[in-house]
This record gives structure tokens, sequence and C-alpha cells, in this order.
């Protein structure tokens, strides 16, 4: 049975209000805001009937309270008012009340008007799962997307095994310490973390027309091939906007494709592909700059041997203002226990 708060200093409205509730409803009848707030601790309704004029704490103001609390702001309140004029309406309707019943009311009318808005906000939930549902799903479609199209590249290239799967740990890593550290929060407050991190799985994308001569050498590169191999960050832009013109412009592909063209940039400008410098980088790619260069340090590659964590550390430190955001290596230092135990899984 759903629960209904009556709130109105009338003790008669509330007489009414529960003798014609009572029958379908859980009823508390409550003569004052204050009461509500007391209760409301204890009790969570599906609805609220709220009196406009009260003493101490007036309608619009309970009203406010409630929208402004994460906790009551789903609630439905429908305001019971003798006030028919435009301005209280279009005051109510904007502060976000449901709906308006006047006084004196019938007992018809306001069964009528509460079954009503209850079965809207039935419809709004059920609504709101499905389309959670559906949100999971294509969160998990993005996500298997996007791992095999990083495993189709990373079967390419044998020299960086598990490359992809460790930087997006990193990545993972960055963020939660970017939020404890309050480093760029205003920037990634609305971040969905799972998500960024996921997309960052596509980076490297672009080495999927890197030709197999080159993206598995022995050796170190020629500078014509080195030169070669640097498109990949402007091959891996294409790539995703290609996908994005044919699947529409989402927050995953756009996500990835900031990952993918930005992640060889430096801070000084000296990297590639567009040497832009500074916060001019998309965060994203300053981002994976550091977990894409500490996993390639802490790697073994055909023209080097695995570097320690503490000569990684140190390298990287090193780099704070040239290669690397300043902001983003105190981060890193923050949490680099954490990267250690990625190295180690």
């Amino acid at each position: 049975m759903k629960t209904i708060f009556a709130v109105d200093d009338n003790h008669v409205n509330l007489l009414i209000a529960e003798e014609t509730l009572s029958e379908h409803y859980d009823v508390f009848t409550l003569s004052s805001a204050s009461l509500m707030y007391d209760l409301l601790n204890d009790v969570m309704p599906d609805l609220i009937l709220l009196d406009i004029v009260m003493p101490e704490i007036g309608g619009f103001e309970a009203l406010k309270h409630l929208k402004s609390d994460k906790r009551y702001s789903h609630i439905p309140v429908i305001f019971l008012t003798s006030k028919n004029d435009v301005d209280t309406e279009a005051q109510g309707l904007e502060m976000g009340v449901a709906d308006f019943i006047s006084k004196p009311f019938s007992k018809p009318v306001l069964l009528n008007r509460i079954r009503i808005q209850l079965d809207i906000e039935e419809v709004i939930r059920e609504r709101n799962a499905m389309l959670q549902l559906r949100t999971e799903r294509l969160l998990r479609l993005q996500n298997s997307m996007a791992s095999v199209l990083a495993t189709m590249v990373e079967n390419r290239d044998n020299l960086t095994g598990r490359h992809i799967e460790r930087t997006t740990k990193y990545i993972h890593i960055l963020l939660n310490a970017m939020t404890e550290n309050c480093v760029y929060t205003e920037e990634i407050h609305d971040w969905n973390v799972e998500l960024v991190a996921s997309s960052a799985r596509l980076h490297d994308i672009g080495k999927i027309v890197i030709t197999d001569l080159i993206l598995n050498k022995q050796g170190s590169l020629t500078e014509e091939e080195f030169e070669k191999m640097k498109t990949h960050a402007s091959e891996g832009e294409k790539i995703i906007d290609s996908i994005i013109a044919d699947s529409g412009d989402g927050y995953f592909l756009q996500n990835a494709k900031l990952f993918a063209g930005s992640h060889h940039e430096k801070w000084d400008g000296s990297g590639y592909p567009r040497k832009i410098k500074g916060a001019d980088i998309p965060l994203q790619g300053r981002i994976m700059a550091i977990a894409d260069v500490y996993d390639a340090l802490v790697s073994e590659r055909s023209y080097k041997k695995a570097f320690p964590h503490e000569k990684a550390l140190e390298i990287i430190k090193e780099a704070s203002g040239t290669h690397f955001d300043p902001a983003l290596i105190n981060v890193f230092l923050a949490c680099e226990k954490e990267f250690v135990k990625v190295v180690s899984e």
C-alpha cells in the first residue's frame, strides 16, 4: 500500500483527507511542515499533499527544502490551496510541484487527482527502469566492441602484450586518485569513470593501419619508420570519427577519440600529432600519456629490458613539466603503488 503525507494546519482538511484516502493508502496527517520533516527521517512517502499557506513554514518554503534534498526530491508534491491565481500556479510549477488541488476540495476530486499522479509516477518509474536496462546493455555492448577492437590491434602487435588491459587499469586508478586529491575535480566531476576508462582501450586503434613490418620490427625504428608509426594517433581519430559518423555522436566514442588523438602530445608542445601544449591538450590525453609511458617503461621491448618500477618513477618525475602535466604527476605519485600491483598481476 502506498503512503501519503497530508500536511495542512487546518484540522478539518486533514480529517477529510484521512477519511477519503485511508481505505486506499497509508495516510499520515501532519499539521505543520516541521512535523513532516521529522517524520521523513523514518517514513518515505509516495506522495505529499502540502498546504501553501501555513504558519512558520509555508508550502513554497517546504517544497524548496524537499526539492533541494536528494533524499526527497523525487517525491511528487501536490499543493492544497485556496489561491487560484496564475502567479501562484506558475511559481509552484517552476519549483517542481506536480499538481494543484483547490480548497475546499471534494472527496472524489482529491482521490482521483492522487490516483492520476501516482499512476504517472508508476509509468515514469517503469520507463526509467527500462531506460536504465537499455543503457546498461548499451554500455556492455560498447565495452565488448572496444575490447574486441583493442584485442585485434594488440594481437597484431607482438611487442606490447596486455598493454591495453594494463593502461585501462592505470586510467581507472588515476581518475579515482584525481578525485581523492582534488585535482581537476571541476573537469571530471561529471565523468563516468567506468565508461571513460573503458573508452581508453581504443587509444591505439590507429595502429591497425601500421604495417606489421614496422609494428613488430625487432630493434629500433628508422626515422622514416618512426614517422609512419606516429601517424597512428591521427589515424585513430579518423577511425573513431568514421564510427561516430555511422553510429552517432556518443559519450563513449568522444572520449575514445580524445584518448586516441592526444595521448602522444607533450606538456611542452613537442609531442604529436598537433604539437599542442599545456592545458590545450585534452585531459584524456594528458592522463593517458602517463599511463602509456609508464607501461612502456616497465615492459620488455625488443630494443630494451623492462625497467623496475623505481626507475620508471624517476624517469616520469624528471619529465614533469616537459612531457607530463605537473598536476597529474603529483596525482601519479600519490597512487604509484597501485600501478605496481597492476604490473605484478
